[in-house]
């Protein structure tokens, strides 16, 4: 990584695409690996929050959020501190830096060695579902890497939440760490609007498979594959016959991705609650279907 190469890094959330943060040319190739818009910032993973500290500023919210929810699947959107440590192209030109401290202790381990910020974001191609297995992981951008780690399934399985703290702190792009949770801490999050560029996993159309996906479906139709919910849901892929959210979560790309490699004429997906960790499971099946509601 310090040469310039790409790592495959497993986290918590999903699979990242690893690169030095500092160095344009690395970051470079993991646009070029995953087809990504330049406009489309990349988060920079640290080791800890003293790391943090050195390239974006941290006000008395991001400190408490920080203090509760790291190591862990929640990125903070602040004014960047230190524009070389995260170079121009990893924060798309903005005036910010989206940074987090990521719970797998793979990760963490490659992070305190290199010493410095890593940019990882999820390791398919772009638009496509996140790997969330090594071996997804490899097929989607493995030739493009210099060495790839093996950290298991991601526990998560979603990416991690993002949160700008920039004039009011807005939620824009929601996750494992819930909006409730959150509140809990620093008080209302307004809604993204203008904030919203400052964040990955924005696009209209993301995590998508190759096959349409159905929303809200209470049956599939002839030649769909069937992404069930809960324990009436006969399927290869029920995301939790228990019906539980965070089961779901960490099996929603997996399941998408198998469902896929059977060429169905589409992907019915199943009701699955709006609340809780359900807002962040129905925004990524928005995301996949090419909408957002």
């Amino acid at each position: 990584m310090r040469a310039g190469g790409l790592v495959l890094m497993p986290t918590e959330t999903v699979y990242g695409l690893a690169a030095d943060a500092a160095d344009p040319r690395a970051v470079a190739a993991v646009y070029a690996a995953k087809g990504r818009p330049s406009f489309n910032p990349l988060i920079a993973h640290v080791a800890d929050v003293a790391m943090a500290r050195r390239i974006a500023v941290f006000d008395a919210r991001a400190e408490a959020l920080a203090a509760r929810f790291w190591p862990g699947p929640l990125t903070l959107v602040l004014p960047v501190a230190d524009g070389e440590a995260v170079c121009d192209l990893a924060r798309a030109g903005l005036d910010t830096v989206a940074v987090r401290a990521p719970g797998h202790p793979v990760a963490h381990a490659l992070l305190e060695a290199v010493g410095r910020p890593v940019v990882a974001p999820s390791a398919n191609r772009s638009g496509r579902p996140s790997p969330t297995t090594f071996a997804d992981a490899v097929e989607e951008t493995g030739e493009a890497v210099a060495a790839a780690l093996d950290g298991g399934p991601c526990a998560v399985g979603l990416e991690s939440t993002v949160v700008a703290l920039l004039d009011e702190a807005r939620l824009l792009r929601p996750g494992a760490v819930t909006r409730a949770e959150i509140e809990a801490v620093i008080g209302p999050l307004a809604e993204a609007e203008a904030d919203a560029k400052r964040s990955p996993g924005r696009l209209a159309r993301h995590y998508a498979p190759n096959a349409p996906v159905r929303l809200e479906a209470e049956t599939p139709r002839a030649g769909e594959a069937w992404l069930a919910f809960g324990p009436d849901g006969d399927s290869a892929w029920n995301l939790s016959p228990n019906g539980d959210l965070a089961e779901a979560a960490a099996n929603l790309f997996a399941y998408l991705r198998a469902a896929d490699r059977t060429n169905p004429a589409g992907i019915a997906v199943a009701p699955i609650p709006h609340e809780g960790l359900g807002e962040a499971i129905n925004d990524r099946l928005k995301r996949a279907a090419g909408f957002v509601g």
